[in-house]
């Protein structure tokens, strides 16, 4: 079965983990806690994040002791979270949002850094669409994406698993290549309105030493 070019991730877990290293941070994005406390959630509040990655964003909610399930479409992904945190580990679970069914449905979702890895439209409104279906009706969502709020660009999604080299904290790297859509802050905001989702609150944040830039939503499902 052919790979979609946003899975490319998965190639590139694969080979920092051979080399006993992650390939991001261990430091936490802080406006995740930070919209957690400021929206009065607590351990009862039913939480979902996709993208976890390896788990740098997972480990700090789950440390709270919040009710976190954390998701991501690279089983590697997934493998070393579990592996890495075995207390956590029935809180990972492989997910598609773009393709997989999921039932279940939260008061808070959150994904930092994973929609700018989507560059098709159809594809970024199937991301959407899953917060919108697996919100509660007065659950909010944080979305995290790449960007300074003006510029726009998006990569060729055909170089996607291409081999490249990168620097890396351990030295130069050579991993496969991702994806990326950069948007300004009014095509984000198109996006969102068009999937039925109203905008609470945005702004610029960063996630260091991962992210400088990183536009924020915090978005409600939209009473239609």
């Amino acid at each position: 079965m052919t790979k979609k070019y946003y899975e490319a991730y998965e190639d590139r877990y694969k080979t920092a983990h051979a080399k006993g290293v992650s390939w991001s941070s261990d430091k936490n994005s802080p406006i995740v806690l930070d919209t957690i406390k400021k929206y009065k959630l607590n351990q009862c509040s039913t939480m979902l994040e996709i993208g976890c990655g390896e788990g740098r964003d997972s480990k700090a909610v789950l440390d709270k002791g919040y009710n976190l399930v954390a998701t991501d479409i690279s089983k590697e992904a997934v493998a070393y979270c579990k592996k890495n945190m075995p207390t956590y580990k029935n809180h990972f679970q492989v997910l598609d949002c773009i393709n997989d069914y999921h039932e279940e449905k939260y008061d808070f979702i959150y994904s930092v850094a994973v929609i700018h890895m989507l560059v098709l439209d159809e594809d970024r409104s199937a991301f959407y669409k899953f917060i919108y279906e697996h919100l509660t009706d007065d659950g909010i969502a944080l979305i995290c994406t790449m960007g300074d709020g003006r510029e726009e660009m998006q990569s060729d999604i055909s170089s996607a698993f291409t081999l490249q080299e990168r620097e890396h904290e351990s030295g130069k790297m050579v991993v496969a290549g991702t994806s990326c859509r950069m948007v300004s802050f009014e095509t984000f905001e198109k996006e969102i309105k068009a999937n039925h989702l109203k905008i609470t609150e945005k702004g610029i944040t960063s996630a260091l030493p991962d992210f400088n830039n990183l536009m924020f939503a915090v978005v409600k499902k939209d009473k239609l």
